[in-house]
């Protein structure tokens, strides 16, 4: 098996040391400069005796702390109640819409945060819009296609044998569940509640939007404490009693998974089939909720664009270009401006990430052990919040000579550590399928080992780079944590503009901030399918 592997593996250990080195500089440099400096000085600052006591010492620290935790944990079992329906329903059956509503699911997860819950303050009453329920439903529609795909994947490997045996045996629907699925099931779940644990208990935009002085997360906290408070200690402090929470979950979850892991033969996906009698209407009744769960709030964003002083009209849309609805009533900020730059950052995070990524892709290909080791950095800034790489960077390059704040790039840098790990997953994949005839034929032909790599290698790439700078354009599009600590005035983006236009006492200005959620949204949805459909189109050729 290993000897087949090492056949099919491109020969890039044949590529010159020299270019190896030159080509693994840059992604080594960028990861030890934007992330593993800014996060050493994070961890300096936050391990202060002073800090430490000061921040244990605060009642406001254990509020925030208990509201973080209980509202992730009640997110996460509302996400998994709601979207264990909608996961049998695609894991078991073929009906139609199913692919339409496993891509919708997936377009939600990546909108913003801050798209999302101002679609809730949308949809929701006034007397509601500020509260405990819009949170929990925003992180809920928000996170339901990581119940769906973890939990809907395993589903469909359960043999359904293992279900008839126990309905011949006298089980009714609800044991069969409860005695032979749901052990099963175990192992899924948990990971897909981690996940989405993790996602809530990180939360950042929903809680900007939502949130009150009263509701606050630790992500909320950090950057209050840090841009408001000028508490820098304190913010950095509880960074790392964030970073700690979380570190502990990943353990925890591991053991789990470990140790409720069933081994079953599946040696493919069971077949689906279309719902027959009860299942027809349980499986229309799943998808028909989760439909409209999804939806409601997407188009009560469209619909609150559209309505103005008591009827509906375009006046929010077509005062996009101008600082004031009418004389006198100022926005505060340039919606078309912050348009313009969100346009521009998200072009530069995109060059940025995919020349990193496919430097990397080389250098993790070429380098063996040392290669996997800046695979494993590559991916750390996946594993921490965006608040706390804008953090990290803020109070690293503040000070001469590296004082960047004011730099024009710094906000696209700080995108692009966190979307250059998507460009390395999608490209490696592709260079590895790479059989070492091609390149040993171009060698055999006289061709250099860099010209060999280059022409049996870019063919392949060319496909998974332009999905990776699909992701990292959606990602810079709708970044939220790390511009929210690296953006200065004049210098909002639309996720920014967006929260202090939210944040604004009036109607107009909510009708502003849902024109430009609703063209966010529909970037961020558009990115996403055509990156879908290319993958599609590649896995079909």
């Amino acid at each position: 098996m290993d000897r087949t592997l090492e056949r099919r593996r491109p020969p890039l250990n044949r590529l010159p040391g020299g270019f190896v080195a030159a080509v693994a500089l840059p992604p080594a440099l960028f990861l030890s400069l934007f992330y593993l400096w800014p996060f050493a000085t994070l961890v300096g600052r936050g391990t202060t005796g002073g800090a430490i006591g000061a921040t244990f010492g605060r009642a406001d620290t254990w509020r925030v702390l208990w509201f973080t935790t209980w509202q992730a944990a009640a997110s996460t079992a509302l996400t998994i109640v709601i979207g264990l329906a909608p996961a049998w329903a695609v894991a078991r059956f073929e009906f139609p819409g199913r692919r339409l509503l496993a891509s919708t699911l997936t377009a939600v997860f990546v909108l913003p945060t801050v798209v999302v819950g101002a679609a809730f303050v949308a949809l929701l009453p006034d007397s509601l819009d500020r509260s405990v329920w819009a949170i929990l439903g925003a992180h809920v529609v928000f996170n339901l296609a990581v119940v769906v795909r973890t939990v809907g994947a395993a589903w469909e490997r359960i043999p359904t044998d293992l279900e008839h045996a126990a309905a011949t045996l006298g089980a009714g629907p609800v044991r069969t569940f409860l005695d032979v699925t749901v052990p099963l099931l175990r192992s899924s779940v948990a990971a897909a509640g981690a996940i989405v644990f993790l996602f809530t208990f990180t939360s950042f935009g929903v809680i900007r939007v939502l949130g009150t002085a009263d509701r606050t997360t630790v992500e909320v906290e950090v950057w209050r404490r840090a841009t408001q408070l000028g508490d820098l200690g304190g913010a950095a402090t509880l960074t790392l009693i964030q970073l700690a929470a979380l570190g502990l979950l990943v353990v925890w979850t591991a053991s789990q998974q470990r140790r409720h892991t069933h081994r079953f033969v599946a040696a493919r996906s069971v077949a689906r089939r279309r719902p027959r009698g009860r299942e027809r209407v349980a499986v229309i009744a799943a998808v028909t909720i989760t439909g409209v769960i999804v939806a409601a709030p997407l188009l009560a964003l469209v619909e609150r664009s559209l309505r103005f002083e008591g009827g509906y009209s375009l006046t929010a849309w077509r005062s996009l270009g101008n600082s004031e609805i009418r004389p006198g009533l100022r926005l505060g900020v340039d919606p078309l401006g912050a348009l313009q730059r969100s346009a521009v950052t998200a072009l530069w995070a995109t060059v940025f990430a995919v020349i990193i990524g496919a430097a990397a892709v080389v250098a993790i290909s070429a380098l063996g052990r040392a290669g996997r080791v800046l695979d494993v950095g590559l991916m750390l800034p996946l594993g921490t919040s965006a608040v706390t790489i804008g953090f990290g960077m803020l109070i690293t390059f503040d000070t001469p000579p590296v004082d960047w704040r004011a730099e024009w790039w710094l906000v696209p840098i700080g995108h692009a550590l966190v979307a250059a790990p998507f460009v390395v997953r999608t490209s490696l994949v592709a260079v590895r399928t790479i059989p070492h005839d091609q390149a040993a034929a171009a060698a055999t032909l006289g061709a250099s080992p860099i010209r060999a790599w280059w022409h049996t290698a870019l063919p392949v790439l060319r496909r998974p780079l332009a999905a990776g700078a699909g992701l990292a354009a959606a990602i810079s599009l709708g970044e939220f944590g790390a511009t929210s600590f690296l953006s200065r005035a004049g210098g909002e983006t639309l996720p920014i503009a967006i929260e202090r236009l939210l944040g604004r006492t009036g109607r107009v200005f909510q009708a502003q901030a849902f024109a430009l959620s609703t063209i966010l949204a529909a970037a961020t949805i558009a990115i996403v399918m055509i990156v879908d459909r290319g993958g599609d189109h590649a896995r079909g050729s």
